[in-house]
C-alpha cells in the first residue's frame, strides 16, 4: 500500500512538471537611430512584442512604413528621444525616415509561439495505469470473505442434523394451519425456534 501511494505522488509530481508552460511574456526590442542608419536593419519578433527606436543623431528622424500589414508613423525624433510600437498583426513591416529617405529597414513579426501539449497527455495514461492495479489488489479480500462464511456454515452443519430433519415434516400441516392461528401465537412460535436454535449454537461450540 505505501508503495502505491509513492508511487501516485510521483505520478502527480510528474503531472505538475510536465505541465506546459504559459506563453512567454511579450518582448522588448530596440533599434538605434544613429550615424543616419537603423540598427539592426532587419529585426524578427513576434505578435504582442514591442520596438523602440532610440534617436542617437543631431538630425531629427522617424520611423515611416512603406509597406506592411498595418501601417504606422511615429513623429520626429530629436536627439535623445524614443518612440515604441507593439506590433499585434504578424508580416514584414518596411519602413524608412521620412527626412533621410536612405534610411530604410525592416521589422518581421512573426505570430505568437504555441506551447505544445503533448507532456500532459502522458500523465492521465499512468494514473490510469495504476488504477486498476488497486482494484485488482482490492479484488481478493472481497472473494475471502464469502469463503470465510461459507466454511462457517459447514461447520455450523454437522451440529443441526436432527433439529433440521424435525421441522421439514411439520412444515406442510404447519402451513396451513397458521392461516387460521393468532398471529401472536406465531410470533412466540418464531422467538423459541430462535432460542432453541441459539441454544444449539452455544452447546455445539462448549462440545
Amino acid at each position: 500500500m505505501k508503495r502505491f501511494f509513492a508511487l501516485l505522488a510521483a505520478a502527480v509530481l510528474l503531472g505538475l512538471f510536465a505541465a506546459p508552460a504559459s506563453p512567454a511574456a511579450a518582448a522588448a526590442q530596440t533599434v538605434m537611430m544613429q550615424d543616419y542608419a537603423y540598427s539592426p536593419a532587419s529585426l524578427t519578433v513576434h505578435v504582442g512584442d514591442s520596438v523602440t527606436w532610440i534617436q542617437h543623431d543631431t538630425a531629427p528622424h522617424d520611423v515611416v512604413t512603406t509597406s506592411a500589414p498595418v501601417a504606422f508613423r511615429s513623429p520626429q525624433l530629436s536627439q535623445g528621444q524614443s518612440w515604441s510600437y507593439t506590433f499585434q498583426t504578424a508580416g514584414t513591416y518596411a519602413y524608412y525616415c521620412s527626412v533621410h529617405p536612405d534610411m530604410r529597414a525592416q521589422v518581421i513579426v512573426q505570430p505568437a509561439a504555441t506551447t505544445q501539449p503533448p507532456a500532459p497527455r502522458t500523465t492521465p495514461s499512468v494514473s490510469a495505469s495504476r488504477t486498476p492495479s488497486r482494484t485488482a489488489a482490492a479484488a481478493p479480500p472481497v472473494s475471502a470473505a464469502p469463503t470465510a462464511s461459507s466454511s462457517a456454515t459447514a461447520a455450523a452443519a454437522p451440529s443441526q442434523p436432527v433439529p433440521a430433519a424435525a421441522p421439514p415434516a411439520a412444515t406442510a400441516p404447519v402451513a396451513q394451519a397458521t392461516t387460521s392461528l393468532d398471529p401472536k401465537l406465531l410470533v412466540a412460535g418464531l422467538v423459541t425456534a430462535v432460542a432453541i436454535g441459539c441454544l444449539l449454537l452455544l452447546t455445539s461450540r462448549k462440545a
